[in-house]
């Protein structure tokens, strides 16, 4: 089982940017303790996500993330790819448990030369552990979740998802296509909904997200 893959948007990301980039997933919802509107259009709930094979194998990655083996596991993976610059981490799933973001962590320090980021809705755990982050670890606080209340909008790198590049504003950078787009030095990361079943639970975020901002 591989632990790093790359899908086909970071593919066309490596292939765009000269970057080497691999993704790291695991079963979603159920290692999503944070999530809310988001289950409802949660991409990784459709498409060959639904696969029996993929299916297994993200689930087999969640398993491998509990045990203790995990680190030197993920270890081995990155140095079997000797060009890796940057991993991203939850293409599905989010950081479930502290022992979990622990063990990312751990990773990530000893693995200075490797850009690891990823989106997560477990604002509240991010914000306690702010002052041990690792500087090679960029993290984007996702709306859609349990704790949106929390995020920072004017200071903290946040993420929204948007029906079409039309529902855009010109504020937030498009990470649709260039996933790297997304770890820049704009705080305002936009992504386009690409689920097949119509778009539900992000619609309401934005509306209630922008219906504030008029109303403050």
């Amino acid at each position: 089982m591989k632990l790093l893959t790359q899908n086909s948007k970071l593919k066309k990301t490596s292939k765009k940017t000269g970057y080497n980039i691999f993704n790291f997933g695991i079963t979603a919802i159920k290692t999503c303790p944070s999530a809310l509107q988001c289950i409802s259009d949660c991409y990784a709930q459709q498409g060959a996500y639904r696969w029996t094979p993929v299916k297994n194998a993200y689930a087999k990655r969640y398993e491998v993330t509990k045990s203790n083996a995990f680190i030197e596991e993920m270890h081995k993976a990155i140095d079997s790819k000797r060009t890796l610059s940057h991993v991203r981490i939850h293409d599905s799933g989010d950081f479930y448990s502290r022992e979990y973001l622990n063990k990312w962590i751990d990773i990530m320090y000893n693995n200075p030369h490797i850009t690891f980021y990823a989106y997560t809705k477990e604002v509240e755990l991010f914000k306690a552990y702010e002052a041990i982050l690792p500087d090679n670890f960029i993290y984007i606080f996702s709306f859609g979740g349990k704790h949106d209340a929390l995020i920072d909008k004017e200071n903290d790198r946040h993420a929204m998802v948007f029906e079409s590049l039309d529902d855009m504003p010109n504020r937030y950078i498009n990470a649709s296509e260039n996933d790297l787009n997304a770890i820049t030095g704009n705080l305002n990361v936009g992504l386009i909904y690409h689920g097949q079943s119509k778009i539900k639970g992000f619609k309401k975020v934005v509306s209630d997200f922008f219906k504030q901002e008029v109303t403050a």
